[in-house]
């Protein structure tokens, strides 16, 4: 009796054994096909709780990199149409001291009238440049126009100011700003007051208003310091997005430790357990076959 129950033992322990080491080959195995050590929850609790704070941070940090990455091109974009303002600005403050030598005739003066009204039609039209999103450039908190010119040159400009970009960390961005900024001056007036002044003097052979001038200059150099803001901002936001990018980095670093699991270990070690999986089946096999064994059943 004691034979039959220790034969039986051993019988059992085997069987045990062979499916042991049957589960873990098929988990090995699974692990070179998929390349995870982590393949369950119960694998390691700790691990896996670790990997779904990295997921979500990914997901955020996704959607920050998105909003980053429209907040550089809007930022370029107004930053390209703030240039192209200064370089018509320019040639109308060039058109202005043409105007007023006193040796041009009432017709070159109104050839210069007509080339600044063209330069003052180009400047509305850029400052109600829309970015990628379809929204104004220079706005306000609606997609409304920007600027619109009035019956006597005066511009009306958009109420409010366009929400900023969220860029991650807390922190947000504003990529647009209102024309107001940069196209009036501090007193009320605007620069389409100031050309309509400029252009309807040339037209009616009178002397250029000083004060339509100045208001010129004034805007000019409101256009310049915009410019160097958003610049400082897009600077901000490339800064930005390399911290993201190294968060990301840094993220998917602990994820590779976590979850993937190595190749080379992960197939030495199937291999291995294979070699000892066959030799046990077959020493199992052997000691099946004996006439103990076939007694016992």
């Amino acid at each position: 009796m004691s034979v039959n129950l220790s034969t039986n033992q051993f019988y059992n322990r085997s069987s045990a054994s062979m499916q042991k080491l049957q589960a873990q080959f098929d988990r090995l195995n699974e692990q070179v096909a998929t390349g995870k050590k982590l393949l369950a929850p119960s694998d390691d609790s700790v691990g896996y709780q670790r990997l779904q704070v990295i997921n979500r941070a990914n997901v955020d940090g996704t959607q920050d990199a998105a909003n980053v990455k429209l907040a550089q091109a809007t930022l370029q974009q107004a930053g390209t149409n703030l240039s192209s303002i200064t370089e018509r600005l320019q040639r109308a403050s060039e058109l202005v001291i043409q105007g007023r030598n006193g040796t041009n005739s009432p017709a070159a003066k109104q050839v210069i009238a007509t080339e600044l009204d063209s330069i003052m039609e180009s400047i509305v039209a850029l400052a109600n440049g829309k970015d990628a999103r379809g929204l104004p450039l220079f706005g306000g908190k609606d997609d409304g126009a920007a600027v619109t010119p009035g019956a006597a040159g005066a511009l009306t400009f958009a109420d409010g100011k366009a929400a900023p970009i969220p860029i991650g960390d807390g922190q947000s961005v504003e990529v647009t700003v209102n024309a107001r900024e940069f196209l009036s001056v501090k007193d009320g007036d605007d620069l389409g007051t100031a050309m309509a002044a400029i252009i309807a003097a040339l037209r009616g052979d009178q002397p250029i208003p000083d004060e339509a001038v100045d208001t010129l200059g004034t805007i000019g150099d409101q256009v310049t310091a915009m410019q160097t803001s958003l610049g400082a901002r897009e600077v901000r936001v490339d800064l930005q997005l390399a911290q993201l990018k190294t968060s990301a980095d840094d993220r998917e670093l602990v994820r590779t430790d976590i979850e993937d699991a190595d190749p080379t270990e992960t197939i030495v070690q199937l291999q291995k357990t294979m070699t000892i999986l066959q030799a046990t089946q077959a020493s199992f096999s052997k000691l099946s076959s004996l006439s103990l064994f076939d007694y016992l059943r």
